[in-house]
């Protein structure tokens, strides 16, 4: 089959508070296969996005991505448009689905996404209990 395609997800234009998290979990990723988007983990990358590129460039781009990719792998913390755009999409393309959330007080994860059977969802409390979730996944 060749080396795993994994698409990353994780909130740019909502907030980077988890960009450190996010640099990890790739850093992680990295280790079944090739990330497609590994820039997600980039302290560099603003709330504003990618200057060089036009939205409509990025769109491109990233749906390219997507659709190549094995599998999905979003950090759904944060919440974000984007971020569920690409979960919808890849969902409609039969794409296998991780969605990793934190559990915080007063937020709960959207049902859109939670009461879908065919995505994988999971809860998890720091970064070690993370990668325990994704080998799981992965295994499957």
């Amino acid at each position: 089959m060749g080396e795993l395609k994994i698409y990353f997800a994780g909130s740019i234009s909502g907030g980077r508070a988890d960009v450190a998290l996010y640099n990890e979990l790739i850093a992680y990723l990295k280790n079944y296969g090739t990330v497609l988007t590994e820039f997600i983990g980039d302290a560099e990358l603003t709330a504003s996005g990618e200057d060089k590129l036009s939205d409509k460039e990025i769109h491109e781009r990233d749906i390219k991505w997507l659709f190549n990719a094995d599998i999905l792998v979003a950090e759904v913390s944060t919440p974000s448009l984007g971020v569920g755009y690409e979960i919808g999409r890849a969902f409609e393309k039969g794409k296998k689905i991780l969605c990793l959330y934190r559990k915080q007080n007063g937020k709960r994860l959207s049902a859109m996404i939670a009461g879908n059977n065919s995505i994988f969802t999971a809860k998890y409390k720091d970064l070690e209990e993370a990668k325990t979730i994704i080998n799981r996944f992965l295994r499957k």
